[in-house]
């Protein structure tokens, strides 16, 4: 069954190629499929499962396909995926166009989810960090994502004109999910670059 699931991942990347580079990872006794992180589809013993949303609502009444089913502690329980069947297959647009409905749903929920995520939640920010960010206007970490640390450090630097490094290298850790200290040479080292230019030209460099 596991070949099964293994030929399914390899056709789903193959017919849903132009949403992006699909990888698997296992998941409930099967494999979740995602794009750039997010999570829009699963296989199980073999087949494959979308994401139910409500953009594919009608698809899913009219062709009356059933949801994802496992087992958990000896009990069935209900995922909102719903079975692609062997003439869904076989419609390669179709499944490409529920498959991006899918993604974007999935999206769009990650996007709420980090937007209800504070700030000080993330690795690196003490309360005086977020409390700082908040007169910034950065109040949450959607936010903090979307402008990035260059930006967000300079919104700062505009109460604090003696900022850190330190705090760049902090900010950019609470984007990506790691302790400051461990953030990948390559990056800490254009981020120190960009630093010391903010610290030579003395103004904003946007």
């Amino acid at each position: 069954m596991e070949d099964l699931s293994y030929q399914r991942i390899y056709q789903s990347r193959e017919y849903l190629m132009p949403l992006g580079t699909i990888c698997h990872r296992a998941h409930f006794g099967g494999y979740s499929l995602s794009v750039d992180k997010t999570v829009f589809a699963m296989v199980a013993e073999g087949e494959l499962y979308l994401r139910a949303c409500d953009e594919s609502a009608q698809y899913t009444v009219t062709q009356d396909a059933p949801l994802l089913v496992f087992n958990k502690r000896g009990r069935q329980v209900s995922l909102n995926y719903y079975f692609v069947s062997e003439s869904l297959w076989c419609d390669r647009s179709l499944l490409l166009q529920l498959s991006a409905l899918s993604l974007d749903a999935a999206r769009r929920d990650k996007d709420r989810r980090s937007a209800r995520t504070r700030l000080r939640d993330l690795p690196n920010l003490t309360f005086q960090l977020e409390a700082q960010l908040h007169e910034a206007g950065v109040l949450d970490a959607h936010t903090l994502r979307m402008l990035g640390a260059k930006v967000c450090w300079l919104r700062l630097r505009k109460t604090n004109e003696h900022l850190s490094a330190k705090v760049l290298l902090a900010l950019e850790g609470a984007i990506v999910g790691l302790h400051e200290a461990a953030l990948p040479a390559p990056r800490r080292r254009e981020l120190m670059e960009w630093f010391k230019g903010v610290l030579k030209k003395g103004a904003n460099p946007y």
